[in-house]
């Protein structure tokens, strides 16, 4: 079970909340395109602030969209001008002719990227983009990671590696991924390179730990909390004291 499906989609009401937070009604499919819409807009419109995860609440009159990313600068620009535009810019993506609806968005801060599979899958598959060695590029994403305090990464490629005749897969991994343990906090994302010899596929699986005490799974980006985990390393700097 664990192997098939997707980690995070698994993993959801028991350790993972949702990255949409509304109740939709009769307009449950306008509103789930709408968030749709969003989302590719922002992941192609803000390509170089290395976006994570895109959260997105609605009340009746309010879209609120909580942008995770670890180069808030570059969505915030000079005094807040790049983020007023995004702003209007989404105000017009979403505007309905029926109800009025305001939009606001909250910038929230990966203090630890390499802690993060969308960010770690997107350098690689940017690096790769960028003629770099597949195998040299996943060594230092899994070093990086594994510095950073992960209990364990797994990275997967796919396609014409170093632009041979046939495609193949490589798999590269370090510490524990458990796949099938619910209360593992495994992180997930496919990416892919378009390079000149066509597309390679990046799978990333990054396991932050074990999660014990009961958490809220509604988003909550105020303040960071600290979650009771377990695991090989979270004991190793529990005797170390």
């Amino acid at each position: 079970m664990g192997q098939k499906v997707n980690p995070i989609s698994n993993r959801l009401g028991i350790i993972r909340g949702w990255d949409s937070n509304w109740y939709g009604g009769d307009d449950y499919a306008e509103s789930l395109l709408e968030d749709n819409k969003i989302r590719k807009y922002l992941n192609a419109r803000l390509s170089n602030a290395s976006v994570s995860r895109i959260v997105i609440e609605r009340t009746l009159k309010l879209v609120t969209i909580t942008i995770c990313t670890s180069r808030p600068g570059i969505i915030i620009g000079k005094g807040g001008q790049e983020v007023d535009r995004l702003k209007e810019e989404l105000k017009q993506l979403i505007e309905d002719k029926d109800v009025k609806k305001d939009v606001q968005i909250n910038i929230f801060e990966i203090r630890r990227p390499e802690l993060d599979a969308i960010i770690v899958a997107n350098n690689i598959a940017r690096q790769l983009e960028g003629n770099i060695s597949y195998r040299r590029a996943i060594k230092m994403a899994i070093s990086n990671t594994m510095r950073m305090g992960a209990e364990g990464i797994k990275v997967r490629i796919s396609g014409r590696l170093g632009g041979a005749e046939m495609a193949r897969s490589e798999s590269y991994g370090e510490g524990r991924t458990p796949l099938h343990t619910f209360r593992a906090d495994i992180d997930y994302h496919q990416a892919a390179a378009l390079t000149k010899v066509g597309l390679i596929g990046i799978k990333v699986w990054i396991c932050k730990g074990e999660i014990y005490d009961k958490i809220d799974l509604a988003p909550d980006f105020s303040q960071t909390k600290e979650r009771k985990r377990g695991g090989r390393n979270f004991r190793r700097r529990k005797t170390n004291r």
